[in-house]
This record gives structure tokens, C-alpha cells and sequence, in this order.
């Protein structure tokens, strides 16, 4: 569990990034920050593993407040991956970026062997075992920076603008991961600008500005409220879009599932035939 209270962050310039910010994310939650840039989102999560210390305020993560305690001690539990792979990156190839933070957990040598593998082949990233990071695209880089925390199963993931430079297939990849850790009991926070890839996987939405929550609801319930999302500076999903333009035809305006959408139509088109 992740706690914050009345949480202020000051900038050595003397920029205040959070203003007496207050939640609680339960395990096992999946959990998506958005703001326009400048909000406050990425301020934010530094704090969940210690990166950021508050300035006022205080954040507990499983009861134990991170400014009693190291970031490594955090991060072992709380894998935080940046919205810039290369301010993570720095092995000279991706099977030691991978292996780097597993061996200084203590991992043995076989299952680091095992935790590698299964993060390349997840990633799709196999084929650049032996490869230099740094001679990766930017996605690929992304996806090396992802793999390296995956690793070592975290029970609290953070990820940074996650599906920038990710195709469609890497993004559905990542959906159905982040699925699949929240069967197993797993926090997922992620910080995004990417209001398509929210709407497919509707998790809790906490819309951020200036600094402080203005909303926080189901993400059926933000992303299909174009008010709450203007003070955020985010327009509605594509789907919402259409949907509330169809809403005088007596559907449902609070769709943002392309899936749940087609049995929609599909049924409608069904009554009016008959």
C-alpha cells in the first residue's frame, strides 16, 4: 500500500511540484496518473521509492516511511522505470542491464539465468541479448529499461510514460502484462499522456494539475466526462468521442472499450432490422 499525506515537494529553484497532495493506492491496485505536462505526475511517483524526499508531508509505502528509509531498501520492492530509458541505462549489453539489479538483490546465478530469458522473451528483446543498449532504438531501449525491473518481480511497478515509442503489438503486450500482474496481486502506477492505451485498460485515472489531484474515479467515469478531463488539459478517447455524439440515438455515453462498443452497435443495428 501506498500512502500520501498532505505531501508538499519544493525544487532546489524553489519551484513547488506538489501541493499538499493526499491518496492512498491499495495493493493490488492499477492505478494511471495524467496531467498535462508540468502537473506534478512524475514528481509524484519519485516519491514511492524514495527518489524524492518530501518536502512537507509525509509517503508510506507498506507502512514504512521513505524518508526513514534508502531507496535501494524501496526499490526492491518498488521498480521504477523512467520515462527516458537512457537515464537508466548503463551496461555494455542488455543481458547485464537485466542481470545488474538481480545480482545486488542477491539472486543465484540460475535464476538470474531464468529471470533473463523469460524478461527477453516477454520483451522481445532475445535477439539483442549480447547487443549494446545504446545501439537500440528508443523503443527497444524502453522495452531494455522495462526488462531490467521486471526481473526481479517487484511487488509495486512505476512506469513513466510507458508506451512512448511502443507500436500497437508492444502496447497490447504490456496491457495483457500489466493484466497479469494484477492477478498476482501487484500494484501498477503508470504516468501517461496516452489516453487510448487508459481507455483499453480502464484502470483508476487520477487527473493531475498545477501541482494537485483534481480528480480521481473509475476510468469509465473520467474518460467519458468531458469536463473533468478539460481541467487536465486531456480530451476524450476516441470511442467516448463517438459515443457521446450517438448518445441522442439512446446509447450509452460511457463507453471507452472498442470491444464493448462493437456489441453495442452490433446489437443496436440488430433491433432496428427487426
Amino acid at each position: 500500500m501506498i500512502e500520501v499525506e498532505n505531501l508538499h515537494f519544493r525544487y532546489p529553484s524553489g519551484v513547488e511540484a506538489l501541493k499538499g497532495v493526499s491518496l492512498i493506492i491499495k495493493k493490488g491496485e492499477f492505478v494511471a496518473i495524467m496531467g498535462q505536462n508540468g502537473a506534478g505526475k512524475t514528481t509524484l511517483v519519485k516519491h514511492f521509492n524514495g527518489l524524492l524526499k518530501p518536502s512537507e508531508g509525509t509517503v508510506r509505502v507498506d507502512g514504512v516511511e521513505t524518508t526513514k528509509t534508502s531507496v535501494a531498501a524501496l526499490s526492491r520492492n518498488a521498480g521504477f522505470v523512467f520515462q527516458n530509458p537512457d537515464h537508466q541505462l548503463f551496461s555494455e549489453t542488455v543481458e547485464e542491464e537485466i542481470s545488474f539489479a538481480l545480482k545486488n538483490f542477491g539472486f543465484d546465478e540460475e535464476t538470474i539465468e531464468k529471470r533473463i530469458t523469460w524478461a527477453l522473451n516477454l520483451l522481445a528483446l532475445a535477439q539483442y541479448r549480447k547487443t549494446s543498449p545504446f545501439l537500440l532504438s528508443g523503443g527497444e531501449r524502453k522495452r531494455v529499461a522495462l526488462a531490467s525491473v521486471l526481473a526481479w518481480n517487484p511487488e509495486t511497478l512505476i512506469l513513466d510514460e510507458p508506451t512512448i515509442g511502443q507500436d500497437y503489438q508492444q502496447k497490447e503486450k504490456l496491457r495483457q502484462f500489466i493484466v497479469q500482474m494484477q492477478t498476482q496481486g501487484k500494484t501498477v502506477v503508470i504516468v501517461t499522456h496516452d489516453v487510448e492505451f487508459v481507455a483499453e485498460c480502464n484502470p483508476r485515472v487520477l487527473l493531475m494539475k498545477d501541482g494537485g489531484v483534481v480528480a480521481d474515479g473509475e476510468g469509465r467515469e473520467i474518460l467519458t466526462t468531458p469536463e473533468v478531463l478539460a481541467q487536465s488539459s486531456i480530451v476524450l478517447p476516441q470511442i467516448a468521442q463517438v459515443f457521446l455524439k450517438l448518445e441522442s440515438l439512446g446509447l450509452p455515453k460511457d463507453v471507452i472499450d472498442v470491444y464493448e462498443a462493437k456489441e453495442i452497435v452490433l446489437k443496436n443495428l440488430e433491433k432496428r432490422r427487426k
